[in-house]
């Protein structure tokens, strides 16, 4: 696999700059900041959350536990984890686990941890274990313009 058919497109429609950075296959967001030898508070993760107003994509560097609490009061939503069985059928073009941090891709709401905001770069998930997406800040948050930012998340 490579970068997920749909966030290929979406990158390509927004003329965004990236490379991307081939790794051996791993099982969550720390390792795969050691096995690409890229920092782990700059590689951007996203948890899925719902409740009944529907999903929300939090997005956060891959260090960092998402704070359910700052979340519930920030937004006055009751938050909880969605399901793997739901992110599958939310990710049809990404392996479970590999999620790109990109809402717009998908259909979802978005919010973003301000501590990605001040990184040189940021790295992410294409849609499998097996390729990571990197590109400078600016371009990132350019990408990011429309989407909420506040301190969402701690590090664990």
């Amino acid at each position: 696999m490579a970068i997920a058919a749909s966030v290929q497109s979406y990158l390509d429609r927004e003329g965004a700059a990236y490379d991307t950075i081939e790794h051996e296959h791993t099982r969550d967001s720390n390792h795969t900041a050691q096995a690409a030898r890229v920092p782990g508070d700059q590689l951007a993760k996203c948890v899925v959350l719902e409740d009944d107003s529907g999903y929300l994509m939090t997005v956060l560097p891959s260090t960092h536990k998402v704070d359910l609490g700052e979340l519930h009061r920030a937004l006055k939503r009751n938050l909880g984890l969605a399901s793997e069985p739901e992110l599958v059928e939310l990710f049809k073009d990404c392996e479970p686990g590999a999620l790109p941090p990109l809402g717009a891709v998908y259909g979802m709401q978005m919010i973003l941890d301000d501590s990605l905001a001040d990184l040189p770069d940021i790295y992410f998930e294409a849609g499998d274990h097996l390729v990571l997406v990197h590109m400078r800040n600016g371009e990132f948050m350019r990408l990011m313009a429309s989407v909420p930012r506040r301190r969402i998340s701690y590090r664990i």
